[in-house]
């Protein structure tokens, strides 16, 4: 079970993210605890308010240093554990990242809005700055939100038994293939043929030939590093290989497997 503490001055915002859905479920068979925190409870401004202007001048407010402190104060053990700033100057939230927090039994992640926090927070408290894309949003309860998302994918139990984090698209090294479901024909559009045969040594292959051609029209870069770890491409026939290595060396003019 892993224990993920919010700091937020917006926690009604978490409501649906913690109860519905996959998350939902997780949290009622206890393989995840999302503790929300609501940094306006520690404030000890008589209108609750946790922002103020910056030193220096500029637009906007800035959340201020003694809420935040008291909030993080109450969490236990709270300087064992990693904490996160979500922020657009951090780190960029990647696979391994993901991963190394889901392997942790906890965790705080601090939400700012306004135009930012107080510098002497993230120093205080050694925080983390932790970006989920080269863009700004109103504050970090929606990068919360993803960064919970996903790290929860890969803690035992948040999954069902026929979904694996393991061989999503991205984290596998490729893009997915197309995907399709019932009606096999909708307004004349038909699912691929050899989807409805059954043969699923033949629907494996198709689907990874899929894969690598759309990973190298979307994200050539992801391909170049697929082709590098020298995938073994195990079940596959000899013939099927040869298949493979023509076509990646078709769309990147390199052979490899």
């Amino acid at each position: 079970m892993i224990r993920i503490n919010v700091l937020t001055v917006f926690p009604e915002m978490f409501g649906p993210v913690k109860e519905q859905s996959i998350l939902g479920k997780a949290g009622e068979k206890g393989a995840i605890e999302i503790n929300l925190i609501n940094i306006r409870d520690f404030t000890e401004d008589k209108h609750r308010r946790t922002d103020d202007t910056p030193f220096g001048g500029g637009c906007g407010m800035l959340m201020t240093p003694q809420p935040v402190f008291d909030a993080l104060r109450s969490v236990e053990g709270i300087k064992e554990q990693p904490i996160l700033y979500m922020s657009p100057r951090g780190r960029i939230l990647d696979e391994d990242m993901i991963r190394e927090l889901a392997e942790v039994e906890e965790f705080t992640i601090l939400c700012g809005h306004y135009e930012g926090v107080d510098q002497r927070i993230l120093d205080h408290w050694n925080m983390r700055e932790v970006s989920i894309g080269d863009y700004v949003l109103t504050g970090g309860e929606l990068p919360a939100m993803v960064l919970i998302d996903a790290v929860s994918r890969f803690i035992p139990g948040v999954l069902g038994n026929e979904e694996s984090a393991e061989d999503e698209s991205v984290y596998s090294g490729l893009l997915e293939a197309d995907q399709y479901t019932r009606p096999r024909d909708f307004e004349g559009m038909e699912v691929p043929e050899i989807l409805t045969g059954g043969d699923h040594k033949k629907i494996r292959l198709w689907q990874l030939k899929e894969s690598i051609r759309i990973t190298a029209e979307r994200r050539p870069e992801m391909l170049e590093t697929w082709v590098r770890s020298e995938p073994e491409l195990d079940g596959f026939t000899k013939k099927e290989k040869k298949e493979i290595t023509d076509l990646i060396k078709s769309l990147t003019g390199k052979k490899t497997c």
